[in-house]
């Protein structure tokens, strides 16, 4: 596989390594950068002249392991010993996906690896070893475990409120969507810091007030976009609707960053819509 192969194979397989760092990582945002993080990982190695038979096993691995980084870093992985030898059945990816990414994070990570791989990815038992690094029937012992965990977690009651938004970050998105809506691109780019970073996820990353100006001119270009002041995973976040197809969920999100009162950060969803497929968002006001 030649290099312009190997990019095209990373795109096509991109969804699907994103799906799984979600659910790893128990969040949408976060599953994003550590997807970023494999992708490097990956073409790294790649330059360095690593010889690989099964890539797409060696892709999850890498996304594995750079999860499993990301929440020892952040603290946050919680497990539930278990320690009853149980058959378990399939779950259905239907039951899969209704299932929060926070009662996922319950599970030791071997059983969430083992779950995610076999029944929302459709892997076997012998890649799940492969991608976790264990033998194989370490990994059906964590898949028969996982699934018996994941049932009983399911069934307790979950408290799905969203963070509450302090007033100050609530008054800067919603005079950020105000702006958008009323088309005052001049006054977004008079909020901007001079080092402002902005990136088009999946696409582009470009720092410095006077590079991102484009950026809010194709917006005004497109007469399609609906803008609506919203929360994604607790986040303060501008939600964007496509006004020629279904307006129940948004097409993408924006994500702002602010010092004080200069915004010094943005991220764009437009070009990963596959997040969408995997956050939990709300609309406001």
């Amino acid at each position: 596989m030649n290099t312009d192969e190997f990019e095209d194979f990373l795109k096509a397989l991109r969804p699907r390594l994103h799906r799984y760092c979600a659910r790893m990582t128990g969040s949408a945002v976060n599953g994003e950068d550590v997807l970023q993080d494999t992708l490097v990982k990956a073409l790294h190695a790649r330059a360095q002249g690593a010889e690989v038979d099964n890539i797409e096993g060696w892709l999850f691995r890498i996304a594995h392991n750079a999860s499993l980084d990301f929440l020892r870093q952040r603290s946050r992985n919680t497990v539930v010993p278990l320690t009853e030898d149980v058959e378990a059945a399939p779950i259905a990816e239907t039951d899969i996906v209704a299932v929060s990414f926070q009662t996922f994070l319950r599970l030791p990570e071997l059983q969430r690896c083992a779950v995610i791989l076999k029944d929302v990815m459709g892997h076997s038992v012998e890649e799940i070893a492969g991608v976790a690094e264990c033998s194989p029937a370490a990994a059906k012992s964590a898949l028969q475990r996982g699934r018996a965990a994941l049932r009983q977690l399911a069934q307790e009651p979950e408290d799905i409120r969203l963070p509450l938004m302090s007033d100050s970050d609530r008054r800067k998105i919603t005079a950020y969507v105000d702006l958008f809506r009323g088309g005052d691109f001049d006054a977004i780019r008079a909020m901007l810091a001079d080092d402002v970073k902005l990136e088009l996820v999946n696409r582009l990353r470009l720092e410095g007030r006077e590079k991102i100006g484009v950026y809010f001119t194709r917006y005004a270009q497109e007469a399609k976009w609906r803008f609506a002041l919203g929360a994604v995973e607790g986040q303060p976040a501008m939600l964007v609707f496509d006004s020629n197809g279904p307006m129940e969920r948004p097409a993408h999100f924006v994500l702002v960053g602010w010092s004080e009162s200069r915004i010094i950060e943005i991220r764009d969803f437009l070009f990963a819509p596959y997040v969408l497929e995997t956050i939990d968002w709300v609309r406001l006001g």
